[in-house]
């Protein structure tokens, strides 16, 4: 788990009760998510957030996740580094109607609830971005296999 670095402690309570610092991102993953990606946790109950979370994820270079979509989390990404794909379809929708859109340092996208999704990181370099979330991460039930992702197969 991160640390708080009580130097920066803000002197106002926050809405949870309890101390609130600066998360520092650790060298190795706190967790793989359900899609087995790298998952560094930043901001959560720990840090006094209540109604979101935020993580900043990895996928090693050439790597694929497993399509999986979320029962009540809404995600929002923030391309840092890398270059990769990412592909995203509505319930509704046959996965050949859902094209995979390319990405880089500087976009941002929306991941909605239940629709499915599967992301790619480019052959050389590995993909990484901030991934806010709302409400907070639940628990680990909370992202869903998808049968078949837009991507092909995943490799993680």
């Amino acid at each position: 788990m991160n640390e708080i670095d009580k130097s920066t402690l803000n002197t106002g309570a926050p809405r949870s009760g309890g101390a609130v610092g600066i998360a520092r991102v650790h060298a190795e993953p706190d967790t793989l998510a359900p899609d087995g990606s790298e998952i560094r946790l930043l901001l959560g109950a720990e840090q006094g957030a209540v109604r979101s979370s935020l993580c900043e994820v990895t996928l090693p270079a050439g790597q694929v996740t497993r399509p999986v979509w979320h029962r009540h989390v809404e995600e929002c990404w923030y391309i840092l580094a890398g270059k990769g794909d990412v592909w995203r379809c509505p319930p509704e929708s046959a996965i050949n109607d859902c094209p995979p859109v390319s990405v880089k340092p500087g976009d941002a996208l929306v991941i909605p609830v239940g629709w499915r999704f599967q992301f790619r990181a480019a052959p050389n370099i590995a993909l990484r971005f901030l991934c806010f979330t709302s409400p907070p991460w639940p628990s680990p039930d909370e992202a869903i296999p998808a049968e078949n992702g837009g991507l092909g197969e995943p490799t993680v």
